[in-house]
């Protein structure tokens, strides 16, 4: 294996261990401090990372990322957007038919397995990414609400209120205004690279327009 056809994958894999780790460090430095004003017992990193007030920052942000790729993934096979290489030229929307998609009888030789045998495999594999991410997005919400209720949870006998139940949380405005503050970022940077791009370049990315491409045509256009 050549690292340098991998790089883009191990560069991130990287970066995002870094980040997490930098996170679990300042996220341990806020709740001690944090419990020193309460008068509260300061956590370990170990005992850090493994509470819900970890979880809960984290889930929290996986979940709305997740959901902005599944989001896009689905609306791109329908909707189209003029110019941008975010999207299909105009007229291919849809599934596409078995030649476009190389399944089937139009496998090539080295096609993965699934794309050429039929049935509910190649059905399943044909959605394997959306399902993927959707996996993702459902678990990390789950436990975003879950680690919710009990940070919650704490901070209401904090105040002398009851505890609220996983169920109570996830109609709680804690946990919405958790989750609709995520959304909004994530559609918003969407939306912005998905209309930048029709007029703005950046050269050598794939996540661009050839330079001189016309600001009207993608990518797959000027091929």
């Amino acid at each position: 294996m050549r690292i340098k056809d991998h790089a883009l994958s191990l560069v991130f894999a990287a970066a995002f261990i870094l980040v997490l780790v930098a996170q679990s460090f300042a996220g341990l430095s806020v709740y001690n401090e944090e419990q020193a004003t309460h008068s509260g017992t300061p956590s370990g990193w170990l005992d850090f990372v493994t509470s819900s007030d970890f979880a809960v920052d984290v889930a929290e942000n996986w979940q709305s990322e997740f959901l902005q790729f599944l989001l896009f993934i689905m609306a791109t096979v329908w909707l189209v957007q003029r110019g941008s290489p975010e999207s299909k030229k105009s007229g291919d929307e849809g599934l596409g038919s078995d030649e476009d998609q190389l399944v089937g009888a139009y496998a090539r030789p080295d096609s993965p397995k699934w794309a050429r045998v039929g049935g509910w495999r190649r059905k399943l594999y044909s959605n394997s990414l959306a399902l993927t991410m959707g996996a993702i997005f459902v678990a990390s919400w789950a436990l975003q609400g879950a680690a919710g209720a009990v940070v919650y949870s704490s901070e209401q006998e904090q105040h002398g209120l009851p505890p609220v139940s996983f169920g109570e949380y996830l109609l709680s405005a804690d946990f919405w205004n958790r989750t609709l503050q995520n959304w909004q970022s994530e559609l918003l940077a969407v939306g912005c690279m998905v209309a930048f791009s029709i007029f703005l370049r950046q050269r050598g990315s794939s996540e661009s327009k050839p330079v001189g491409v016309p600001h009207r045509l993608s990518a797959i256009e000027s091929e």
